[in-house]
């Protein structure tokens, strides 16, 4: 779908936009898939291992995780987009609904910018004693985990709920109108956030976004996670897009182009090359400072 030019003006105006209805049921399917796989093998590697004593195999997709993370903290090691590198994600990031949606924004050469992350936020009662900002991330900008070469850059973040992301579930919060004020001073202490002298004097509102909704936001746009007060678990995933040859603020991760209408043959769409391109880049990239603070 393309955006309207009223949802195109409420964007530029206000820093954020919730679009309903961009991706179907058979659209996320695949990846809720692949991640239902990933989360058994490594249930069934942690019961070898004696770290868990129950798999929780019959339990459903929004549950399961959750009752595995009470168990133990592992289940989550090497859960993001980048170490699983699954096909069916893979091919999600050139999903033609979603593209069309970015296209709105950045025209029609298009490139998936290396920042991009899978979330599962679990519910408080079974998060412990892991600091608060990995599942409820604090006030920051997504320019401030780039590095300066990007400031020129239009990277615009595309954030996708896999379950209905609700004020219970822990949906996000913004400032709206706030992005006009450019990139904020950031401290890296207590995970990457705005300095409390910096935050802007306008009232926060909650984005609850529906299963098969998008949430835009500009990269100067302050946001925040919020706590998931339910009982299941919160899963998101976090991507980011921009015109075709301008720095990604991770020169050292493999950017790669999802759209284009002058050379269609340089999309990528060859998933054993986008994983080998990972592979070297974590292992040649170890050490490197990722954020701007």
């Amino acid at each position: 779908m393309k955006l309207s030019e009223e949802q195109i003006e409420q964007y530029r105006r206000e820093g954020y936009l919730v679009v309903p209805g961009v991706l179907t049921d058979d659209d996320l399917a695949p990846v809720i898939a692949e991640i239902d796989e990933f989360v058994d093998r490594r249930a069934a590697e942690l019961k070898e291992q004696g770290k868990i004593t129950h798999r929780f195999e019959g339990e459903p997709f929004e549950r399961r995780y959750a009752k595995l993370y009470s168990q133990s903290k592992e289940i989550g090691n090497g859960l993001d987009i980048f170490f699983m590198r699954g096909q069916a994600m893979f091919r999600f990031l050139h999903n033609p609904n979603l593209l069309d949606v970015v296209e709105s924004l950045l025209g029609e050469e298009l490139t998936c910018n290396p920042i991009q992350h899978l979330r599962a936020k679990v519910p408080q009662a079974v998060k412990g004693n892991v600091p608060d900002y990995f599942q409820n991330v604090p006030w920051h900008q997504d320019a401030a985990v780039t590095w300066e070469e990007a400031d020129p850059t239009e990277i615009i973040t595309f954030w996708i709920p896999l379950v209905d992301a609700t004020v219970e579930t822990g949906c996000m919060e913004v400032i709206p109108g706030a992005f006009k004020l450019g990139l904020l001073r950031h401290q890296a202490e207590g995970g990457t956030s705005i300095v409390p002298e910096e935050m802007p004097a306008i009232e926060p509102i909650a984005v609850p976004c529906p299963k098969g909704g998008v949430v835009i936001m500009n990269k100067y746009t302050p946001h925040r996670g919020t706590p998931n007060v339910s009982d299941i678990v919160r899963w998101s995933i976090d991507l980011r897009y921009q015109r075709t040859g301008e720095p990604t603020g991770r020169p050292f991760h493999p950017d790669f182009v999802v759209r284009s209408r002058t050379n269609p043959a340089g999309v990528l769409t060859d998933h054993s090359q986008w994983c080998a391109l990972w592979m070297e880049a974590l292992e040649s990239s170890k050490g490197k400072r990722l954020h701007r603070v």
